[in-house]
């Protein structure tokens, strides 16, 4: 799911955390709508960046890889 999408999925549901999961449907953390903005914001951001590639899986579960 793209950083849009997942925005906006948020949006509709009316809901600021979006849990994360990998391709075995296990749960590896959550995201905040905050955090993605963050991410949206950002100079590296593009319209094809998705939520699961700005994980940072070296730190705390759920934790985004804002630089890199």
């Amino acid at each position: 799911m793209t950083v849009e999408v997942a925005l906006s999925v948020m949006a509709g549901a009316g809901v600021t955390r979006l849990p994360i999961c990998d391709e075995d449907d296990e749960c590896v953390g959550e995201v905040t709508a905050a955090q993605l903005a963050l991410v949206r914001g950002g100079s590296r951001y593009s319209d094809r960046l998705r939520v699961r590639d700005v994980l940072d899986r070296r730190s705390a579960p759920g934790s985004l890889a804002l630089s890199g």
